[in-house]
């Protein structure tokens, strides 16, 4: 058995679920450091924290068994204290607190002061922007808001994040100036609902005066849009993306679903025919905009002719990059009173269904970048590839360009034109120009 630490505890920041979570743990451990903490991210210390997630069954298996790794750890005198923070920890507190007692204190998704405090350390106002950047150096998330407005029937967002609540402006173009004198390059913007951004702050959609904004941050060269709620979609923010070279051409834009009256259960405000009219204006107003989207599978009333038209809409519109997940019939949503009637071994199927149906569009749309050049910026060296991505990739889940690693330096963090020379489902190789 390990005898606890006498000098300086180090603290462990221990990061389940979304880039959300990575945001905040990055805030988490800026204000330790700024308090003269020692802290790593996922790696050996004396107390651990963890950021946990609680948001569908699989997220809340991983977090609970990452709970139960580290309180045997501290059984065995490995670590000295575990402290649990996050999503699961908001949801389930009462029970967690009932099933799980050794560890040292629960905190919920917006109890950091309270945290603070437990580790020895004061929240400070005044850290406006700052935070210790655990992704590579050359691209960060930014948070635009917290918490969630819409009424997703599907969804325990709102449960454990609460009502939305935006950044102002000022604190965001602070934040993106800090970030981009250490060195980012990528800036990607999250929130549980993008589009909502600046509805309580400026009593309008500000996305689009917020992009505005950002695209004047010194060093700054690209600016991605994660999670947009297709309902009430401001146009200004695609008017950007056309003609501003710094906002990316892509969006991320989960649909869940194409049939009206699933769409309608789903209390997503929106239909079959208002959300292909959507996409269509995307594409007629910028041609060359990757689009990616998410889509749930096996939501009560998902008949097989249901599921039949989602599928024949994926194949119609050919989405540059697409997500598939089963239905998780969570408690406390308005969709827990329905009969969850979709059996698991159906909803996997069907999953591995529009898998299958994404890839063979996935590999003719990149057959048909053969030849064309791009320009990547190159995230690490694996084996012997550099490995990059275009303005129409997001980092972690989306296509990657590998180029042989052979008597050429590419610097990583760097920008660089890339010929594309063969493609894969999800790969596309190339050679420096």
């Amino acid at each position: 058995m390990r005898t606890k630490s006498v000098g300086k505890k180090k603290i462990n920041i221990v990061t389940l679920g979304c880039s959300k979570n990575v945001y905040d743990s990055e805030v988490l451990m800026g204000q330790l450091q700024a308090n003269g903490k020692e802290v790593v991210h996922e790696d050996k210390g004396d107390i651990v924290v963890i950021n946990t997630c609680g948001f569908i069954d699989n997220a809340k298996e991983e977090s609970i068994n990452t709970i139960l790794e580290f309180v045997e750890a501290k059984n065995r005198g490995e670590v000295e204290q575990v402290f649990v923070t996050g999503c699961l920890s908001e949801r389930y507190k009462p029970d967690l607190l009932r099933e799980i007692p050794d560890v040292d204190q629960y905190f919920g998704t917006r109890d950091l002061p309270l945290l603070l405090k437990h580790l020895g350390a004061d929240y400070k106002h005044e850290l406006v922007g700052e935070r210790m950047v655990t992704t590579p150096r050359h691209y960060a998330y930014l948070k635009i808001s917290e918490g969630c407005d819409r009424p997703c029937s599907f969804c325990a967002i709102p449960l454990m994040r609460g009502k939305n609540i935006s950044t102002p402006m000022e604190n965001l173009v602070i934040e993106a100036e800090k970030l981009a004198k250490k060195g980012v390059k990528e800036l990607i913007l999250i929130a549980q609902d993008l589009t909502y951004y600046g509805l309580d702050l400026y009593k309008k959609r500000a996305l689009g005066d917020l992009l505005l904004r950002l695209v004047k941050v010194e060093g700054i060269e690209w600016i991605r849009l994660h999670y947009a709620f297709p309902t009430g979609f401001p146009e200004d923010v695609l008017e950007i993306i056309k003609n501003e070279p710094k906002v990316c051409n892509y969006i991320d834009i989960p649909l869940q679903h194409i049939n009206s009256d699933l769409l309608k259960a789903m209390k997503r405000g929106t239909s079959h025919e208002k959300t292909n009219a959507l996409l269509a204006k995307f594409r007629q107003m910028v041609p060359n905009m990757a689009i990616r989207t998410t889509l749930i599978v096996g939501f009560p009333g998902e008949t097989d002719e249901k599921f039949q038209e989602m599928k024949d809409w994926v194949r119609e519109q050919r989405f540059d990059r697409l997500g598939c997940f089963t239905y998780s019939h969570e408690e406390n949503t308005t969709a827990y009173v329905l009969e969850d009637d979709v059996p698991q071994e159906v909803k996997e199927a069907r999953v591995e269904e529009i898998m299958e149906l994404q890839s063979q569009i996935s590999w003719e749309k990149n057959q048909e970048r053969i030849g064309k050049t791009y320009r990547c910026i190159f995230d690490r060296k694996e084996g012997n590839y550099f490995i990059g991505r275009t303005e129409f990739d997001s980092p972690d889940v989306d296509n990657t360009v590998l180029v042989p690693a052979e008597n050429i330096y590419l610097s990583i963090g760097e920008f660089a034109e890339i010929k594309i020379t063969a493609a894969e489902e999800f790969d596309l190789y190339g050679e420096l120009v």
